[in-house]
């Protein structure tokens, strides 16, 4: 068996790369090297080429994670020719022609879900009350707080742009459920990675699960860094 060494993390809508800061220390921690990706939240295209980039620069092979609506980007950017695996946290993960508003249509929300309707800006804010309950219940308040002030802005646009090719279909491909998530239902979640096949783990957490249950994300990150 081979390790690969090197790990692309990816972060979501109404959050930035500040959050998988405790992943990074563990696994840089086991000798990973691990480039955490500033996701602009304006369009699929400029996160996915924000990826490319990401990408572009590592020496030899890859696992690429990403958090909730990272999870779109890595769909299409995971056709790099360096990504080896992917990791789905909580993630959204379209088929070809797919959006994420498609899927978070085929549940009912949760009574805690904060996402607001888009502004005249074309800009999907999530709620300042319902932050903490909506998308990170399993953290402290002050901790909420801030992931909340350090949000980017996230353009709708992002939201309603189909896959071209989604890479899952063709690579190795992990994922961890959120048992506890406010924001993109389990229920989704299972039916998506059920579909593809995705190898799962099942996390008792909120949508957060990579911020508050950081040693459970990176065991699967590991795992997906092992080839046989």
């Amino acid at each position: 068996m081979t390790t690969i060494k090197n790990i692309v993390l990816v972060h979501g809508a109404f959050a930035d790369g500040s959050g998988w800061k405790g992943i990074y220390k563990i696994l840089t921690q086991k000798g990973y090297e691990v480039t955490v990706v500033h996701n602009p939240l304006t369009s699929l295209e400029d996160g996915v080429e924000a990826v490319k980039t990401a990408l572009d620069k590592q020496e030899g092979e890859v696992v690429l994670v990403g958090h909730s609506y990272g999870g779109v980007l890595i769909t299409e950017a995971g056709n790099h020719p360096s990504v080896s695996s992917l990791v789905y946290v909580a993630a959204f993960q379209p088929g070809d022609g797919e959006t994420a508003l498609q899927w978070i249509q085929t549940a009912p929300p949760a009574a805690e879900n904060g996402i607001l309707p888009v502004d005249n800006k074309g800009i999907i804010y999530y709620a300042k009350d319902k932050y903490h309950s909506g998308v990170c219940a399993d953290l402290k308040k002050e901790d909420a707080d801030f992931m909340y002030a350090s949000q980017g802005a996230f353009y709708a646009k992002g939201f309603v742009t189909p896959i071209k090719n989604a890479a899952w279909k063709t690579k190795p491909t992990y994922g961890a459920i959120a048992t506890e998530d406010k924001s993109i239902v389990p229920e989704i979640q299972e039916a998506m990675y059920e579909r593809s096949n995705t190898k799962v783990t099942h996390i008792k957490g909120s949508h957060a699960i990579y911020i508050s249950q950081p040693e459970a994300v990176a065991d699967i990150i590991i795992s997906a860094s092992i080839k046989a």
